[in-house]
């Protein structure tokens, strides 16, 4: 008998079966949830309940096929399983960051074009739902904004189209200002979407790194590059919108008041992107919160920066809640009146999981596990004082823990609210990018298959159906 053979197990070894075990756990119960919500979808579309969703619990139709997409979605996987993977723990860091956000770029495109150049990118933003349908109505942008909410309601001769009327007026300048460069049509928006939206890749490292958790941003890169949200980041205007939302947030990591006010614009001008983006305030709290220095003038600096997006509307004509309070009324208008919340309430988190991958319920449990015994060990202060600020132990969670957990929570809001009923597969990509964050915990070895598992799922959706943004 070897002599090794009679040395304990250390604590490590003998807890990582147990870990294991609960990873499969998770996996299990993410299955039952998918199936759950396909069968019912399947049940209730058959009696003609108002889903509108024909592939519920995603807003999409069943159509098995193959594109000219395929062989190159393949080779990304590929050089990002194998390659890619060992060389992003040691590549210089601005090197990898370039690398990261080509990587996503070709996996973005590479998905979208499995529908076609036409179906999977030029035609996704050009229907009458989409917001290029208004583009060339727009001819005095302040007069539009003095008037946007007037035309929010249905049932009017003037009412903006689905899209235009259900977010603030952002969305729709954001192709009105491609339009007035040059970059007008279906093409060059597409590919606006998916060249703006494949930077959530960079910011969301370039914002753990700056938080101290350079190790941890390195980790996840990879899990941001073959996202299966990628599907709808291409082509659709929420890949813009998770974009805009990483990028202010990855600035109010950053040191310097400079970089906070840049973020506070950006972060200000994404409340004009979508009406469910009050709902980043958890993330971004946490953000100023875990800032190694300066917390207050970054505070300071980035309210300014909302501050005067907002007023910037406001003086045009658009006045927020107002639009909100009108979109309100527009949502239940139309099919959200008929689709049941004692469906959606569940099936969504179905639709969650397959934007952010079967990674999502493991990663999120070590992070819980992780998040517990840190707080167990953050020490108390040398004053002996027996209650001690809990700030200090929040603290000590870091970025890993906080920052999913601040993005769950303005997820379980939105799903608890009844205003995302279906679609939120790419209406939640902003959020999607930082629950997987919490991927960090996972063990090295065991990442490269559940990167597989990520792009398996996503190659699954886009090849089984063809999916609407």
């Amino acid at each position: 008998m070897r002599s090794g053979a009679l040395l304990p197990r250390s604590p490590a070894d003998a807890a990582r079966p147990a870990r294991d075990r609960g990873d499969l756990v998770v996996l299990g119960v993410e299955a039952a949830l998918l199936a759950a919500a396909v069968v019912v979808g399947v049940v209730l579309n058959r009696r003609g309940t108002g889903l509108y969703a024909d592939a519920a619990p995603l807003y999409a139709s069943w159509w098995p096929h193959l594109g000219w997409g395929t062989p190159a979605a393949v080779v990304v996987v590929l050089l990002v399983l194998g390659p890619g993977l060992r060389w992003s723990g040691t590549a210089r860091w601005g090197a990898l960051l370039g690398a990261g956000w080509l990587a996503s770029v070709a996996w973005t495109l590479s998905l979208a074009l499995v529908d076609g150049w036409s179906r999977g990118l030029t035609r996704r933003l050009t229907v009458q739902a989409e917001y290029l349908h208004e583009v060339p109505g727009v001819v005095d942008v302040r007069a539009t904004l003095a008037g946007f909410t007037d035309r929010i309601l249905d049932f009017q001769p003037d009412s903006w189209s689905t899209h235009t009327a259900g977010h603030p007026p952002g969305a729709l300048l954001v192709f009105v200002g491609l339009d007035r460069v040059g970059l007008g049509g279906g093409t060059a928006a597409a590919l606006a979407c998916v060249l703006v939206g494949a930077t959530v890749a960079v910011s969301v490292p370039v914002a753990l790194r700056a938080l101290g958790a350079a190790a941890a941003a390195r980790a996840v890169l990879p899990f941001l590059v073959l996202l299966p949200g990628a599907v709808w980041v291409g082509a659709s205007g929420d890949g813009i919108f998770a974009a805009v939302v990483a990028a202010g947030l990855a600035l109010l990591a950053v040191r310097g008041p400079g970089a906070a006010l840049a973020g506070g614009l950006l972060l200000g001008f994404a409340l004009y992107l979508s009406y469910g983006f009050v709902l980043v305030a958890p993330l971004a709290l946490v953000v100023l919160a875990l800032r190694p220095a300066r917390r207050w003038a970054a505070l300071l600096a980035a309210s300014a920066g909302v501050a005067a997006v907002v007023a910037v509307f406001s003086l045009a004509g658009f006045h927020w809640w107002a639009g909100y309070d009108r979109v309100v009324v527009r949502y239940y208008q139309g099919w959200a009146a008929e689709r049941p919340y004692g469906y959606w309430v569940w099936a969504n988190l179905a639709a969650l999981l397959l934007a952010a991958g079967p990674v999502l319920g493991p990663a999120l449990r070590r992070a819980v596990a992780a998040g517990r015994a840190r707080w167990r060990a953050a020490e108390r202060p040398a004053t002996g004082d027996r209650w001690w600020p809990a700030a200090g132990r929040v603290g000590a969670l870091g970025p890993t823990v906080l920052l999913p957990a601040a993005a769950a929570l303005a997820v379980t809001a939105a799903d608890l609210s009844g205003m995302s009923k279906a679609e939120v597969e790419r209406i939640w990509l902003p959020f999607v990018v930082w629950l997987l964050v919490a991927a960090a915990h996972l063990p090295g070895p065991a990442r490269r298959w559940w990167l597989l598992g990520q792009a398996l799922t996503a190659l699954a959706v886009n090849h089984l159906l063809l999916t609407v943004s």
